[in-house]
């Protein structure tokens, strides 16, 4: 386990899909195919490999519903929206910086 709080945060969202992920799901409730329009440029597996991470460390959830065709929804748990305040202060900080 990493002993600084910093180097432990890195650890965790280490690829910058996993905070793209996080941001489009500070709105609320998403299914795979919306993430995977929103975000773009990342692959099926990536995606699925950074949900499944995120899910193992708590910060979202998957929701598979009983339908035909299969229906999967994800969704930040409190623990993932109490990265609010740090997903706006690198959009802000984001913001800022392509100003100069």
């Amino acid at each position: 386990m990493q002993s600084c709080s910093v180097e432990r945060a890195v650890v965790l969202f280490g690829e910058k899909w996993k905070f793209l992920i996080l941001r489009d799901l500070m709105d609320g409730k998403k299914r795979f195919s919306e993430l995977k329009r929103s975000i773009g440029s990342i692959s099926q597996k990536v995606l699925t490999q950074n949900l499944r991470s995120l899910e193992s460390n708590g910060l979202l959830e998957r929701t598979v519903y009983p339908v035909v065709p299969p229906k999967v929804e994800y969704e930040l748990t409190p623990l993932g929206y109490s990265l609010k305040p740090v997903i706006d202060a690198l959009r802000a900080w984001g913001e800022k910086y392509a100003e100069v």
